[in-house]
């Protein structure tokens, strides 16, 4: 049994086909171009995030390196939290003969590319708080735009396998940025250039074969700011499925970011590994590879079996499993394997429970928004935590208290999924 989104009557015009529930299945050019606009978006991020932000703050300020990094990446996490859900519901709003949605992912990636642009000549941590802040503002209102996509576009039964591939492309983005960090030996100018291509060639594919109908002006709503801000609060209580799900997603990244938040010290300190950093890259790429194959597994066997629900409670169950792996066997081994434990559970994960997040959609007109709310439960685990994390090994015992913490409410992710109700 699923819960579809909203329906459009039959009677309406072919020009509603923007709010219709899709029932063709999407091409493989359009999965492409899905996938790509992934890839460039997460390079865009996690190029800068990972190593870029870190090296200008050295070359601004050294003895404050820490501290303006946590500046930097705190203001755009802020920004991202906000412009999410912002940007999905004035494009649900577009009614652009372009569609709903290609306008925002070209303004965005266009914002974002100038902003890193910018990014690399600042020589002030106020100049790289603002454009930081500005990249966060127009890929976050191009990451919106994409990821309503689908639930615009693809049917139910197809929604697993483009799910999965969606997470691959996430999975290269973070690995491309990686890549740039290496290739570039320092130079984080040429490392901001070589993000900003990658994110404003990445959108191309998809705007050519954009499959993006028009919405006619006759079914939009009339604009009331007070039912605009009002629409951001999905009622738990009205629609308990769309509830649910935002929080099991937010319980299981939580999980997984503490899991991964202080690997390097983990590796240098408990572990006594003789190279922390490339250690941390051996495990994140364990992590990395796995995620992508479970991931275009898990979505494909999901819509073949038409059931949802089994996959997420054995993915976010795996993750905890990660958690007790390394919590009970802190050694060169037990990272290793809790790397490929994490990255098998999160992969499957991160597939399966995209497309039951879009089964639990409250309305077809406001998909941009109410995937913009979901996205929240991505980026918040992010601000979270890092404190969480803090506190487990400053206050309450050390490493073991960490990733038992994180198995936990893992777990509990996997518990609270029973109580969706309208996706088997």
């Amino acid at each position: 049994m699923t819960l579809p989104n909203t329906p459009v009557p039959s009677d309406l015009p072919q020009s509603s086909a923007a709010l219709a529930e899709p029932t063709e299945k999407v091409t493989a050019r359009w999965v492409t171009g899905l996938v790509l606009v992934n890839v460039g978006i997460n390079a865009a991020f996690f190029g800068p995030i990972n190593v870029f932000i870190g090296q200008q703050a050295i070359s601004i300020d050294a003895p404050s390196k820490e501290a303006i990094l946590s500046l930097v990446t705190a203001c755009g996490a802020a920004v991202s939290l906000v412009a999410n859900p912002f940007f999905g519901a004035l494009s649900d709003r577009t009614t652009s003969r372009f569609g709903r949605r290609a306008p925002w992912v070209l303004a965005g990636a266009v914002l974002a590319t100038a902003a890193l642009l910018a990014m690399s000549v600042s020589g002030a941590v106020a100049l790289m708080v603002l454009f930081w802040c500005l990249v966060q503002l127009g890929a976050n209102a191009a990451y919106a735009a994409i990821t309503a996509a689908v639930p615009d576009r693809v049917p139910v039964a197809q929604r697993g396998g483009v799910g999965g591939l969606a997470a691959m492309g996430q999975t290269l983005g973070i690995l491309t940025g990686a890549v740039f960090g290496a290739v570039v030996s320092g130079n984080f100018m040429v490392g901001y250039w070589l993000c900003a291509a990658a994110l404003l060639l990445s959108v191309l594919p998809y705007l050519f074969h954009r499959n993006d109908p028009a919405l006619p002006t006759s079914e939009l709503p009339a604009f009331r700011l007070r039912s605009f801000l009002s629409g951001f609060y999905i009622s738990p209580v009205k629609y308990p499925d769309f509830a649910w799900a935002w929080l099991t997603r937010f319980l299981v990244n939580v999980g997984n970011q503490l899991t991964i938040v202080y690997l390097l010290f983990f590796l240098r300190d408990i572990i006594g590994h003789g190279d922390p950093a490339a250690g941390v890259l051996v495990l994140t790429g364990i992590y990395a590879v796995m995620v992508m194959v479970t991931a275009v597994l898990a979505g494909p066997w999901s819509d073949r079996v038409g059931r949802r629900k089994p996959f997420v409670i054995g993915s976010s169950a795996t993750i905890a499993m990660a958690g007790l792996i390394m919590a009970f066997f802190p050694v060169w081994p037990g990272a290793l394997a809790g790397a490929a434990v994490l990255g098998i559970g999160f992969g499957a994960y991160l597939a399966v429970d995209f497309a039951l997040l879009t089964q639990v959609l409250p309305f077809a007109v406001s998909r941009g928004k109410d995937m913009g709310v979901i996205n929240v439960a991505n980026s918040l685990p992010q601000v979270v935590a890092p404190g969480l994390a803090l506190l487990a090994v400053t206050e309450w015992g050390g490493y073991d208290v960490l990733f038992l913490l994180a198995a936990v409410i893992g777990m509990l992710g996997a518990v609270f999924v029973v109580m969706i109700r309208g996706v088997d």
